[in-house]
């Protein structure tokens, strides 16, 4: 029980929460954008399964250590880019461009709807097809997470320990950041070109070239703080709009 008076633990601790929290909410708007196209009486069932399931994997990684480590290990060599591939690029490639198709899709049916096109022809969305869904991108979310918490600890238990807090407080707050997504479609456009600029960092990521996540979540921080800036002057706008009185009908 020395670790209790361990000030490095605890350090470490509240530094990997912190972190699990912010790599964690690309995952919740992911989650957040699939939940939303269920009935509503499943959004919150799907919401919370998905994160259960997130924490699961990344439990399970977390207790395979050795196993993500030869993940690392060179697979095969690509002439083209002159490089060695290992099978974390393999899933983090993949995973990127499964991210990038998903959101452009998404977008692209934004649009139809918004335009008033008929959309009769769209494969109907069932509980099973949006939870196979999440769990992909799970893991590929889940592997990036838990090889940075592999960087930043030495014990699992911490690493364990910070997931835990880290899913339990994104569990609390999923349903009010799904009702606010969904509330203004303005957000959801850009919350869906956040998942595209992930999935273009996960496949740069995958073919070798690291780009620092801090550029990528303070761009996205920048922009939802113009976009709220303008929800609350189009509030604002729309509280001082005078009210219309129709002439009667003579």
């Amino acid at each position: 029980m020395h670790w209790i008076t361990d000030p490095n633990i605890w350090i470490s601790l509240v530094t990997l929460t912190a972190l699990e929290i912010v790599l964690g909410i690309d995952n919740i708007i992911f989650i957040s954008i699939l939940a939303g196209k269920l009935p509503a009486e499943q959004q919150a069932k799907a919401r919370q399964l998905g994160l259960g399931l997130a924490l699961i994997t990344r439990v399970l990684l977390l207790l395979s250590l050795t196993w993500i480590m030869g993940l690392t290990r060179p697979l095969f060599t690509l002439p083209v880019l002159e490089r060695e591939v290992s099978g974390r690029d393999l899933v983090l490639l993949l995973g990127g461009l499964f991210l990038i198709w998903k959101s452009v899709k998404e977008v692209h049916e934004k649009l139809e709807d918004a335009d008033g096109h008929a959309t009769a022809g769209r494969t109907q969305v069932t509980f099973a097809n949006v939870i196979v869904q999440i769990l992909l991108l799970d893991i590929v979310f889940s592997l990036d997470s838990v090889i940075t918490a592999v960087g930043m600890a030495s014990q699992v238990g911490v690493m364990i320990a910070a997931v835990v807090i880290a899913l339990g407080v994104m569990l609390v707050f999923a349903g009010s950041i799904s009702d606010f997504v969904n509330r203004h479609p303005t957000l959801k456009m850009l919350a869906l070109s956040f998942l595209i600029l992930i999935g273009v960092t996960l496949v740069g990521e995958g073919l070798g070239q690291h780009i620092p996540k801090g550029y990528i979540y303070f761009s996205m921080a920048f922009a939802f703080g113009v976009e709220m800036l303008n929800l609350r002057m189009r509030s604002k706008q729309a509280r001082r709009q005078p009210v219309e009185l129709h002439q009667p009908y003579r």
